[in-house]
């Protein structure tokens, strides 16, 4: 059996998180680049005319380096008692009017749903099929908080 979508939503959290808030984290793998150089062993020997006697000898030298290390990425989500079916209902409709869910209105985090709520978010920088609290508010389904 599949775990269900939302499984993991709160498990985790950056530090220093207000509790009682539900996380959820997105990992940037590494990037590795493969190298390749033509490295010179020994140089190449002439005779006093300037005639090359023995030629420069070289090896093909491979190695890899990371040139973006692994980051773990934080983002407030909604919890998990939040996703009611009448809420998942408006989060179909609300991704539908924006033209990024085709799907039928079933109150589920069916797999279309999940497709779509990534499509919106990567627009917000965030690859993740779990809904985040800022896409959440954005789409005008969970309330902003204002500042005092």
């Amino acid at each position: 059996m599949a775990p269900a979508p939302f499984e993991r939503v709160g498990r985790s959290a950056p530090p220093g998180a207000p509790p009682g808030t539900c996380w959820e984290s997105v990992i940037i793998p590494a990037r590795i680049e493969t190298i390749t150089e033509q490295v010179m062993i020994s140089e190449a020997e002439t005779s006093a005319d300037g005639t090359i006697t023995k030629p420069a000898v070289f090896a093909t030298e491979t190695r890899q380096e990371i040139t973006r290390p692994r980051e773990e990425s934080y983002f407030q989500t909604l919890c998990p008692d939040e996703l009611t079916p009448d809420y998942i209902s408006s989060l179909q409709r609300a991704l539908a009017a924006r033209g990024l869910y085709d799907g039928l209105i079933t109150a589920t985090l069916n797999t279309q749903t999940r497709a779509a709520i990534r499509r919106y978010q990567q627009e917000l920088g965030i690859d993740s099929q779990t809904l985040s609290l800022r896409a959440a508010r954005s789409l005008g389904l969970s309330a902003v908080e204002l500042a005092d």
